[in-house]
């Protein structure tokens, strides 16, 4: 799973929801009606930036039309783990950003969603002077939100999240229950339903036993009992095929990996261990050309080179 991706789809996906619910000191008196949100292109970002370019982030553009308000750029990151999380180069990132796109009005926003440590701010300077530079960023940290607060709530982003929040073993299905209900309740796209059905199994990660639980003392008296039967069967049909379809190709590769090292011991004799490991971490693509020389190879080596 790409904890990554999965909140970039997020962000870019419900933009609005996810900048009041992530940074909601900095948006909580913002009239959404009049404002549009732009995510800023990532070609334009990386033909600036080089190396320093990453992909993952999500800088979002926050302007007024009417000119009530000059724009806003907030820059969101999740990290899974908060020990990788380096507020250096944040502040650089940012830094670079506020340079490109000419403002000095950029919110850092960070999303934590695993526990441990790191800095919420960072500090330079000397001895006798306050710092010359204090860079500090809005931490939205999940695994501490209470999900009890946001069981209700009518933020898709928040619902959706409610498995990643902070909750008693206990209220595990209940949780569980309320993200599903908020899913079918708050989103009628059905592409978009489908999508986020497995973005909550994925955090959820429910065993079976707790699947059973849910499906009789929750589904069974929810509201959106049709809608949610719906996409998690559809969603279970899928996830059935695509496991399918990936055991077929693993049982296709296996086959063509047995073929050749049958026809290279008849060729060659008893085959050197380098040549076991070659087959075995072999891709599709190679066995395929390695079958295409076997016959006409003089040499083991020949069979096998690379390209």
């Amino acid at each position: 799973m790409s904890h990554d991706q999965n909140f970039k789809n997020l962000i870019l996906d419900y933009p609005r929801q996810a900048l009041e619910f992530f940074a909601a000191a900095e948006t909580a008196d913002i009239d959404w009606a009049t404002a549009r949100i732009t995510p800023v292109r990532q070609e334009q970002v990386q033909e600036r930036l080089g190396e320093r370019f990453r992909e993952l982030d999500t800088p979002l553009l926050v302007e007024w039309p009417d000119g009530k308000r000059a724009a806003l750029l907030f820059v969101v990151e999740e990290e899974t783990q908060p020990g990788r999380f380096s507020i250096h180069r944040l502040a650089h990132y940012c830094l670079d950003l506020a340079e490109l796109l000419d403002t000095e009005r950029v919110v850092p926003v960070v999303i934590f969603l695993r526990p441990g440590a790191h800095p919420y701010q960072l500090r330079l300077g000397g001895d006798r002077q306050p710092p010359y530079l204090h860079f500090h960023y809005l931490a939205c940290d999940l695994y501490r939100l209470p999900a009890v607060q946001y069981v209700n709530s009518s933020n898709l982003v928040a619902r959706l999240n409610l498995v990643n929040m902070a909750y008693a073993p206990e209220q595990r299905l209940e949780v569980y229950a309320r993200a599903q209900d908020g899913l079918a309740g708050l989103e009628s796209n059905w592409d978009r339903r489908l999508k986020y059905v497995d973005f909550i199994d994925g955090y959820a990660r429910l065993s079976e036993a707790e699947w059973e639980q849910y499906r009789r003392e929750y589904l069974a008296t929810s509201d959106q009992r049709e809608v949610i039967m719906g996409m998690l069967s559809y969603s279970r049909q899928e996830g059935l095929q695509q496991g399918l379809q990936q055991g077929l190709q693993q049982g296709l590769q296996q086959g063509e990996a047995l073929l050749l090292r049958r026809v290279l011991t008849r060729r060659f004799g008893p085959l050197p261990a380098w040549v076991e490991r070659r087959l075995t971490d072999a891709e599709p693509a190679q066995l395929e050309r390695w079958c295409e020389r076997v016959l006409d190879a003089p040499t083991l080596e020949a069979v096998l080179a690379d390209g």
